[in-house]
């Protein structure tokens, strides 16, 4: 495995390998800190960050590398110079790269044409990183993924979404999707999910009704209804269409008793989410955002073929 770009084409051992390292990594961290000592990370950003950036350049430190950012607008990236010259001139610098880009597309160009393994840290279509910190923290909280139940609520044609269908489908755990109509996950990626769960024994809704899609979940997820992407022009129309799959008490109280919030942050209050879930005992979105870091060193490691 030469780069991250999506779940696409993963199996459940290879997801279980990564979660079990990032286990080791977080219980000990200073048995790693000189793995990547004089090793470079560049980190390419066409889109805003705080959790990607932070553990990312947080994780090369503490491995003993380097992480430089780049903003994608103070560079040539797709515009006066090509993404395939930027991959193979990177790749003579650097060790590795992390993008946050805006186009699939782009992230497997990239990829394709850097000799240096290549990180997803975030696409309209995938956020693949997010999920595998997601599944470390659920097996954290629960003990294990299969059988397990994620319901996810809000915008279904999302990175977030797009990827937990992934990352569940494959690891045997059940998902269900409340969204509307009109923002449904896309089909060729339902199509894949599908096929996983096939293999894996688990089962798979997209649902037009939050209360239906919650029932019995053991893990409920949120996300921003306001993705970087979205004009403000249509955030008055949006939130009217989502505030149906607002994750409030009301609708905790249909998911198990013992179920717990997620939300990949940064979250609005009062929007996706009240504050009486974000911030009450069910809560776990700072766990997640922590895992972030000791999930992301665990995928340098496991594509610089370090993992000790």
């Amino acid at each position: 495995m030469k780069d991250l770009i999506s779940l696409e084409g993963w199996n459940n051992p290879d997801i279980i390998d990564l979660i079990s390292h990032a286990s080791k990594i977080k219980k000990d961290p200073k048995k790693y800190y000189n793995t990547l000592k004089n090793k470079t990370m560049l980190m390419i950003f066409e889109k805003p960050s705080l959790r990607t950036r932070l553990s990312f350049e947080a994780g090369m430190t503490q491995l003993g590398g380097h992480a430089i950012f780049l903003d994608a607008k103070d560079s040539p990236l797709g515009k006066k110079e090509s993404i395939s010259d930027t991959a193979k001139a990177s790749s003579r610098y650097c060790d590795i790269i992390m993008a946050r880009l805006f186009k699939q597309e782009q992230i497997k160009e990239l990829a394709e044409n850097a000799t240096i393994p290549v990180i997803n840290g975030l696409t309209d279509i995938f956020h693949p990183c997010q999920i595998l910190s997601d599944l470390l923290t659920i097996k954290e909280k629960k003990g294990k993924l299969k059988d397990l139940k994620l319901c996810y609520v809000g915008d279904g044609n999302n990175n977030i979404t797009h990827s937990l269908l992934l990352g569940c489908s494959i690891t045997g755990m059940d998902i269900s999707v409340g969204c509307p109509e009109q923002h449904m996950p896309q089909k060729w990626i339902v199509k894949i999910a599908e096929k996983n769960a096939k293999k894996s024994g688990s089962k798979i809704e997209i649902l037009n009704d939050a209360k239906k899609a919650v029932i019995n979940a053991d893990a409920v997820y949120a996300d921003s209804w306001m993705s970087y992407h979205i004009p403000k022009t249509q955030e008055k129309a949006r939130i009217e269409l989502f505030k149906p799959f607002q994750v409030n008490d009301k609708l905790m109280k249909h998911a198990k008793k013992d179920a717990i919030f997620m939300n990949c942050l940064p979250a609005m209050r009062g929007y996706e989410q009240t504050a009486e879930v974000i911030d009450g005992k069910q809560s776990i979105v700072f766990d997640q955002a922590e895992n972030r870091l000791h999930m992301q060193k665990a995928i340098i490691l496991k594509l610089m073929h370090t993992l000790v």
